[in-house]
């Protein structure tokens, strides 16, 4: 099939890596819908997909991995940049000359006997200043399919390209044999280049993911003054239409896909609040004309976990799934072919097919101690599904940016919510995100995991580096810079029980944070930060859950646990040597001699 573009380097490329990995064929993907129907129509013929109820599920298709090949493989995942330094501490790191000499031989004919598929794609809306391309070569099926939910697929992505650009992202993925033994996922970010091989699991093989808008993103962005951050992306519309715009990061397990797509409680819906989701995972961010900040969401669609996901969880991302979705290791109802995971609802299917495609009694199953999904099931949904996708999801200049919030998991030191002071103190408090364990994760419950910006597994450079790229950012934006805020909906009371209600009621949060924006409400000034006067957060409707004195607990400052927080912050950026910036030094030693006046 000929090539869709005629850029020499996109073609040379393309024609390098056939000759590499050998393919009996080559198709080219174009994104027509014809295309995508026959690629759809053959998965399903070969049984690497499974049609789902149509009836129920328009569109939607079932695919199950290996039981070797379910989540992202952290010890596997490499930055081949040339000097080791520049990868940092929180990155594997391979040189470029040795990680090439070791995969090349394993991509050797690795496609023999197979057809390889030409993924043009755009991260963000074609047009737009702030997208960037990417070629991805896979002898996946299933890899085709995902990337056209995730991504602007197709021939439109070479016109944003040209014919001559050769800032385009390299990316090569083989199944091969699906080998733990053998996977690799790995990033040369002075190449633009990004190899994986033997996984078949979306994180791993969707290369324009994590691998791509976060990894290869995060390079580019210090290289060419903009920033690709794990964010979500949030308006809040009032009563009299005004939008604020919100990005916000946090550590896995804290709430960030329920908070992108957000009900308001009724004493905000019933005023006229919405809430409308421009993004629930990346978000890229470069200043404006005017000088502001302004962020896109680089992708089209939401790869989602779906345990936990349901009608009160988040019935938003629920509805998102209804139509032309991807399930990836879900459990199957086999009576009328629908889907079904834990914290679904309570009603697990009796004729049923576990995640690994054994058909058992549901009920039974579970009741001896087994999962029906696997935890990081996972469904690929149309961001267009969403009902509370915002009217600006595809504006090509982005959204402007008035709040930045960074949150984790802690059970008492840290407060509802509080603003830091300026700029670079937003920065040191995004640099001391961290999460504690809870017992689903490991046997040791409450230790710290620290997780900057929760951006430790996915930035693709020096972690030192990375903070100094947000100062200089935060100096180019002087006073048209966001604010920057930290909230922990976790506070817990001695007897181990959440105190916030969570969920939706995070709204009042929110709302306490773009009335800061607005410099229309005072705050208390402590060590920390700006905290709410206590009758600022609204709790109409929720009185009787939060009393004023939980209020108060949700809102202390315990300077104690904050002192024994800057020995284990000064233990944290050790490792970070002469790359630290001296600006978060200083903030830490300004927050240990606030702490201790």
């Amino acid at each position: 099939m000929a090539s869709l573009t005629k850029n020499p380097n996109v073609n040379s490329w393309v024609d390098e890596m056939i000759a590499l990995t050998k393919p009996d064929n080559v198709v080219w993907i174009d994104g027509s819908d014809e295309q995508l129907e026959s690629l759809r129509a053959e998965a399903v013929s070969t049984g690497e997909m499974i049609k789902l109820n149509q009836e129920k599920l328009p569109g939607c298709l079932y695919h199950r991995t290996l039981p070797n090949d379910v989540a992202r493989v952290e010890d596997r995942t490499f930055i081949c940049s040339k000097n080791e330094a520049d990868a940092g501490p929180t990155n594997n790191w391979c040189a470029p000359a040795d990680m090439y000499a070791k995969l090349t031989p394993m991509y050797d004919g690795v496609m023999k006997g197979r057809t390889m598929y030409v993924i043009p794609y755009s991260m963000g809306p074609i047009g737009s200043p702030l997208a960037k391309v990417g070629v991805e070569v896979t002898d996946s099926i299933y890899v085709v399919l995902n990337m056209d939910i995730m991504t602007r697929m197709g021939k439109a992505a070479f016109d944003n390209l040209g014919d001559k650009s050769n800032d385009f992202v390299r990316g090569l993925h083989s199944k091969a044999d699906v080998d733990p033994e053998n996977r690799y996922i790995v990033h040369f970010p002075e190449d633009n280049a990004i190899w994986s091989i033997n996984s078949a699991y979306g994180g791993n093989v969707l290369l324009g993911k994590k691998c791509f808008a976060l990894r290869i993103a995060s390079f580019q962005g210090k290289n060419e003054g903009w920033m690709a951050e794990h964010m979500l992306i949030l308006g809040v519309e009032k009563p009299n239409g005004e939008v604020t715009y919100i990005t916000a990061a946090f550590p896995s397990a804290c709430g960030k896909t329920n908070l992108a797509m957000l009900i308001p409680p009724e004493c905000y819906t019933k005023e006229g609040y919405k809430v409308w989701t421009v993004g629930d995972d990346i978000a890229w961010l470069k200043q404006g004309d005017d000088g502001r900040l302004y962020a896109i969401n680089p992708e089209n669609g939401f790869f989602g976990v779906a345990p936990g996901t349901n009608a009160k969880s988040n019935f938003n991302a629920l509805d998102s799934t209804m139509k032309n979705t991807i399930f990836t290791n879900v459990a199957v109802n086999n009576d009328d072919m629908t889907v079904w995971w834990e914290g679904l609802d309570k009603n697990p299917p009796v004729n049923a097919t576990e995640w690994k495609g054994a058909k058992v009694n549901g009920p039974e199953f579970i009741a001896e101690g087994n999962k029906l999904a696997h935890p990081n099931s996972r469904f690929t949904a149309p961001a267009i599904n969403c009902p509370c996708i915002s009217p600006e999801f595809n504006n090509p200049q982005g959204v402007p940016i008035s709040a930045i919030i960074f949150g984790g998991r802690r059970a008492k030191t840290t407060p509802l919510v509080y603003q830091s002071f300026d700029w670079n103190h937003g920065t040191f408090v995004g640099s001391i995100v961290s999460s504690e364990t809870t017992a689903a994760a490991t046997g040791a419950v409450g230790v710290l995991r620290h997780d900057p910006m929760a951006m430790k597994p996915f930035c693709g450079y020096h972690m030192g580096d990375y903070w100094a790229h947000w100062v200089e950012i935060g100096e180019k934006l002087g006073d048209k810079a966001p604010k920057i805020f930290n909230v922990n909906w976790f506070k817990l009371d001695d007897e181990g029980h959440f105190i916030w209600p969570g969920f939706g009621d995070n709204m009042r949060v929110l709302d306490w944070i773009i009335k800061r924006c607005d410099d229309s409400i005072d705050a208390v000034e402590t060590e920390i930060g700006y905290l709410p006067n206590a009758g600022d957060i609204n709790i109409e409707g929720i009185e009787d859950e939060v009393t004023p004195k939980i209020l108060e607990e949700l809102l202390a400052v315990d300077k104690d646990l904050w002192k024994a927080e800057v020995t284990d912050i000064r233990e944290f950026y050790k490792q970070f040597g002469d790359r630290l910036p001296s600006e978060m030094a200083e903030q830490l030693n300004n927050l240990e001699s606030r702490l201790n006046k």
